[in-house]
């Protein structure tokens, strides 16, 4: 089976601070991926490289099956980002925001872009809310109008292209019944609403990584250190994510002090 994305040594440096260190990573078809680790591990920086807002400094990226020259998409995958805090244009209303794209490309008219923006917001079971701004919105309500924005495309755009979601951090800052609510959201989109074939959460939260994710990926210091099936994590003796998942500060992991 060819992968949608895959990542072939890839290695990315800020400075002296190196942040990914010889990464391979495929993500497939169908698949619900966790990407976990302490702050400072580059797993929004994976997510970055992912979408092609950054440029591994070497390493191949490759989408369905095809080498990903520069920073840019192919027209086989669609990816959709949602960024941490949600990265709203505060001057916008939900349905600028939403709608974004669309109303940059100017190829559609304005009945056009609300109808496509009214749908996209009830698939993420928000309506009437169109003439907000975020302000006015909950943290929760600004997660949600974000996610109906990473699944908002031109409907000329070839219908037979794959879809990958991929979420920064999509409960960070929320209450639990709020991240629940994000959770059950994110699984919906895929397994009910089928807008995505597969989805990327980066996430330190332990309720979103066993309730959306079917595959972990647990990176430390740009490598990573344990992969394996969501339902193998309580088992499986393996030093990081022992300590990963009991918070204990003796172990292998040694505290960074920001999120790269």
């Amino acid at each position: 089976m060819t992968a949608l994305i895959s990542l072939r040594d890839v290695s990315k440096s800020f400075g002296k601070n190196v942040v990914l260190d010889g990464i391979n990573l495929d993500i497939y078809a169908g698949e619900a991926v966790a990407i976990i680790g302490p702050s400072g591990t580059g797993k929004s920086t994976i997510l970055k490289i992912m979408c092609g807002l950054l440029e591994p400094d070497a390493g191949e990226v490759w989408i369905n099956g095809e080498k990903i020259k520069e920073v840019g998409g192919t027209s086989s995958v669609h990816v959709g980002m949602v960024f941490q805090q949600a990265a709203l244009f505060d001057s916008l209303t939900v349905a600028e925001n939403v709608g974004f794209t669309l109303w940059q490309n100017g190829c559609l008219k304005p009945q056009e872009i609300l109808k496509i923006v009214e749908q996209k917001l009830a698939m993420v079971g928000l309506s009437g809310i169109l003439d907000r701004y975020p302000n006015q919105l909950s943290g929760g309500m600004r997660k949600r109008v974000s996610f109906a924005r990473a699944i908002t495309e031109d409907p000329r755009c070839s219908q037979t292209a794959q879809k990958i979601l991929l979420y920064d951090e999509p409960t960070a800052g929320l209450d639990p019944i709020a991240s629940t609510i994000i959770e059950d959201l994110i699984r919906d989109l895929k397994v009910k609403q089928q807008v995505c074939d597969s989805y990327v959460v980066v996430t330190h939260q332990h309720s979103t990584i066993r309730r959306t994710s079917d595959r972990v990926i647990l990176l430390y210091q740009g490598k990573i250190r344990w992969e394996g099936a969501t339902a193998e994590v309580d088992r499986a003796d393996n030093p990081y994510l022992r300590q990963f998942f009991t918070g204990s500060t003796e172990g292998p992991i040694q505290f960074l002090g920001r999120e790269v």
